[in-house]
């Protein structure tokens, strides 16, 4: 009999500042296969969703890429994407992957990096690298994970068109469900199914994309 899918609900969702209401109370839910885009000005409520995302459905799979990415500065590049899956192996096999890593997860690391077009950078300190090249280390290290859904907080901002439409096929083509919060409208609409506004910590707009232009969004900033 096949395992069926987790749920990825929100029922009754908050998130507080201090004593300051800063998200919510909102419902909602993402069906199998949906691709869900975050738009909004800065401090909208953005991030404070998908952190609450995260809190909710770790336990069921979520994979997160932060807006800070969480690298470790002085550790290599191929470290900081072995640590998408420090949680699947005992505390030898870490401890032995970072003096003397395996052939195998070089040989998986390094076809990640290559179509990221990082692999030249594998063993640079990730504190050595420029932001766009840090944001693909982090992309690299949740497609690594494997999660059952993607949590990204604006994964492809510190890149260029081509390589931020890369990044983007990647992460999709590797998770059949995610939720990407996003600056770039035009990026949104192309690559994510549905689209969720969010204005003054509440869901403005939540429709398909397809049905969806620009200047349709750009009331939320």
């Amino acid at each position: 009999m096949a395992t069926a899918l987790p749920t990825f609900a929100l029922k009754n969702a908050v998130a507080d500042y201090g004593e300051e209401r800063v998200l919510g109370p909102l419902n909602l839910r993402l069906a199998p296969g949906e691709h869900l885009a975050l738009v909004g000005k800065s401090g909208a409520g953005k991030s404070s969703l998908l952190a609450v995302m995260y809190d909710h459905w770790h336990a069921q799979g979520a994979a997160l890429m932060p807006q800070d990415l969480g690298l470790v500065a002085n550790l290599s590049v191929f470290h900081n994407v072995y640590m998408g899956r420090l949680d699947r192996h005992p505390w030898w096999r870490n401890l032995l992957t970072l003096a003397r890593p395996l052939k195998g997860d070089i040989a998986e690391i390094d076809a990640l990096l290559t179509q990221l077009g990082i692999q030249e950078k594998r063993w640079t300190p990730c504190g050595e690298l420029s932001g766009g090249q840090r944001q693909r280390v982090a992309a690299a290290r949740v497609l690594y994970q494997q999660g059952r859904i993607l949590l990204a907080d604006e994964p492809v901002s510190a890149l260029d068109g081509p390589q931020a439409e890369s990044v983007i096929r990647a992460l999709l083509a590797t998770y059949s469900m995610s939720v990407l919060a996003m600056h770039d409208l035009d990026l949104a609409l192309h690559f994510c199914t549905r689209v969720i506004g969010i204005q003054d910590g509440a869901i403005a707009v939540d429709a398909p994309s397809r049905t969806l232009t620009t200047a349709d969004l750009m009331p939320l900033y």
